[in-house]
C-alpha cells in the first residue's frame, strides 16, 4: 500500500470487523473454548514473530510473512474455528513490518490471518479432519491416510482465501483492476501453502501424540531453519542483482548513446533462450549476459566512446578489446557462471570473422550465440534522437539474411519465433536520464562501421559480402559516431 487511501481504510475496517465476528464465539461463556491449548499456540506464534522486530537480530532473522503458516494451520486443525483464529491476532499485530504505514499493515495483518484460519478450520472441520487426528488415550492413534485429505482441503482453503484477500487490498489501496491484481497469487501460493498443510498436519499430530505439545516443537526447528535457508539465499539473490544494476548504471553513465540498450538485450536474450527450452536456472543466466554484455565499454577511453566523427584505427582497436576487459571485469563474479563467456565471445560471428579471437560456429558459447541476435535485433529495432529505429519485422528479414555467416540459425528462428508469441515493446529512451526499463519513446539503432552496414552490435573487422541494409545506420544524415563504437 503505497498509502492508506479512504478506500483502503474502509476495507480494512470491513476484514477487521468480519474478523471479530469470527473470533467473538470463542470468548462467550460456555463456549468450551480450549484456552491452554489456545495459551500455548498463541505464545508459540508470538514468541516465533517477536524476535524479527528485536534490534539484535535486525534484518538478519528469517521472519517473513509465510514463515509460520504450518504453526496456524496446526491450530485451524487441532481448535474451533474461532479459537484457531484468535491463534493469529497477537503475533500478527507485533510481528516485523518492513514497510510503511506500519499501524495500518499490521492492523490489516492481524485481520486477514484471522479471517483465513477461520476459513481453515472451518473447512478441516467439515471434512470430519479432527476426529482423524486421535488423541492422548490409549488406543486414540491418528487417522493418517484419512487425515491428510481434510489437512489439504484445510490449506486449500487457507490459500484461497489468504489470496483473494492480498489481491483485493491490492486492488483497493493500488487501484489495479482486480484480475491484474489477482493475477498469479493463488498458483504462485497453492504449492508452498499445501507444503505448510502437511507441516501444520504433523505438527497437530505429535500434539495430539502421547508426548503432547512438546514433541510438536521437532518439526517447528526444521522449519524455521529450513526458513533461514531461504531467506538467506533470498539476500544473496538480491545482492546479485544490485551488483549487476550497479555495472549497468555504470555503463548508462559512461556511454549516453546506448542507455537502455542493455536492458533490453537482456530481455531479448531471454526470449531467445526460453524458445530454445533452457531450464529457469539458466534464463537468469543469460539475462545477466545480455545485460552485462557491453559491461567492457568501462574500460574504453570516454573520449572515444563519445568521439564526433570517423574513428581512427587505433581508436577502433581499442573498442574492439571490449569483451576482453568485460570479461576481465567480471571474470571474479562466480554467480555469473556462463555469462562471463558470453561477455568475451558476442562479436564472434558464426563465419569466424568476429573478434576478440575469431571462433567459429559450434566454438562460440551457447550464450554468445543467443545475445549477439539479441544485441543486433534491439539496435535495430530501437530509436534515437537522430533517427528512427526499424520495424520489428524488417530486422527479422535482415537477421535472417546474415544467419549462418553473422548470427546462429537457431537463435535467429527462436527470436522469431518468441516474437511472433509474445510481442516486442521498447520502452526506454536513449540518452536521457532515464534508467534502464524507465517507460519512455524508444532508443537505440543498429551499429555500423563506415563503409560497412549491417545489423550487427558491431565492430566488426571484415566486411560482409552483402549489399548495403537500408535502415542499418547506411541511412545518408542519420548515423551517429556512436554507432560505430558498439
Amino acid at each position: 500500500m503505497r498509502a492508506t487511501r479512504g478506500a483502503a481504510r474502509a476495507y480494512i475496517a470491513t476484514v477487521v470487523l468480519g474478523a471479530l465476528c469470527c473470533v467473538i464465539p470463542a470468548l462467550r461463556s460456555g463456549a468450551g473454548t480450549p484456552w491452554v491449548t489456545v495459551a500455548l499456540l498463541t505464545g508459540l506464534y508470538l514468541a516465533c514473530e517477536l524476535p524479527g522486530r528485536c534490534p539484535f537480530f535486525g534484518s538478519s532473522m528469517p521472519i517473513r510473512a509465510g514463515s509460520f503458516f504450518p504453526l496456524l494451520l496446526a491450530a485451524a486443525f487441532l481448535l474451533p474455528p474461532a479459537a484457531a483464529a484468535l491463534v493469529a491476532v497477537p503475533g500478527s499485530l507485533v510481528g516485523r513490518v518492513e514497510q510503511a504505514p506500519f499501524t495500518a499493515r499490521r492492523v490489516w495483518r492481524a485481520a486477514q490471518l484471522a479471517v483465513t484460519v477461520w476459513a481453515a478450520s472451518s473447512v478441516h472441520g467439515l471434512f470430519g479432519g479432527t476426529a482423524t487426528l486421535g488423541g492422548t488415550g490409549p488406543g486414540r492413534l491418528p487417522d493418517l491416510p484419512y487425515a491428510i485429505l481434510p489437512a489439504c482441503a484445510a490449506a486449500l482453503a487457507f490459500s484461497l482465501v489468504l489470496t483473494s484477500l492480498d489481491g483485493s487490498i491490492l486492488a483497493v489501496a493500488e487501484r489495479l483492476p482486480l484480475r491484474r491484481a489477482w493475477s498469479g497469487l493463488l498458483p504462485r501460493s497453492l504449492g508452498p501453502h499445501l507444503v505448510h498443510g502437511l507441516a501444520g498436519l504433523m505438527m497437530a499430530v505429535l500434539w495430539r501424540g502421547p508426548y503432547g505439545p512438546l514433541s510438536a516443537l521437532i518439526v517447528l526447528l526444521p522449519m524455521y531453519i529450513s526458513c533461514w535457508v531461504f531467506a538467506q539465499y533470498h539476500r544473496e539473490h538480491a545482492a546479485h542483482r544490485a551488483t549487476i544494476r550497479a555495472l549497468v548504471q555504470a555503463v548508462d553513465i559512461k556511454d549516453t548513446y546506448t542507455r537502455g540498450h542493455s536492458e533490453r538485450v537482456g530481455r531479448a536474450s531471454v526470449l531467445i533462450a526460453r524458445e530454445l527450452g533452457m531450464d529457469p536456472g539458466r534464463l537468469e543466466v543469460v539475462r545477466f549476459a545480455g545485460i552485462l554484455h557491453d559491461v567492457g565499454k568501462l574500460g574504453v577511453p570516454t573520449r572515444v566512446l563519445r568521439k564526433d566523427g570517423p574513428l581512427t584505427p587505433e581508436e577502433r582497436q581499442v573498442i574492439e578489446l571490449h569483451p576482453e576487459y568485460g570479461h576481465e571485469i567480471v571474470r571474479g563474479i562466480g554467480f555469473l557462471g556462463e555469462a562471463r563467456a558470453a561477455i568475451l565471445h558476442h562479436h564472434e560471428r558464426l563465419d569466424g570473422s568476429g573478434y576478440p579471437y575469431g571462433l567459429s560456429g559450434r566454438e562460440i558459447p551457447e550464450f554468445a550465440r543467443v545475445v549477439a541476435v539479441a544485441d543486433a535485433f534491439d539496435a535495430m529495432t530501437s530509436t534515437r534522437s537522430y533517427r528512427r529505429g526499424r520495424p520489428v519485422p524488417a530486422a527479422l528479414e535482415e537477421l535472417k539474411r546474415c544467419a549462418g555467416t553473422q548470427f546462429d540459425p537457431q537463435m535467429v528462428r527462436a527470436l522469431a519465433r518468441g516474437l511472433e508469441r509474445h510481442g516486442w515493446s521498447a520502452v526506454t529512451m536513449a540518452g536521457t536520464a532515464d534508467g534502464p526499463g524507465v517507460p519512455g519513446p524508444r532508443t537505440e539503432s543498429a551499429e555500423t562501421v563506415p563503409g560497412r552496414p549491417g545489423p550487427s552490435g558491431g565492430l566488426d573487422r571484415v566486411p560482409p559480402p552483402q549489399p548495403p541494409a537500408d535502415g542499418l545506420g547506411a541511412v545518408p544524415g542519420a548515423q551517429s559516431p556512436a554507432d560505430r563504437r558498439r
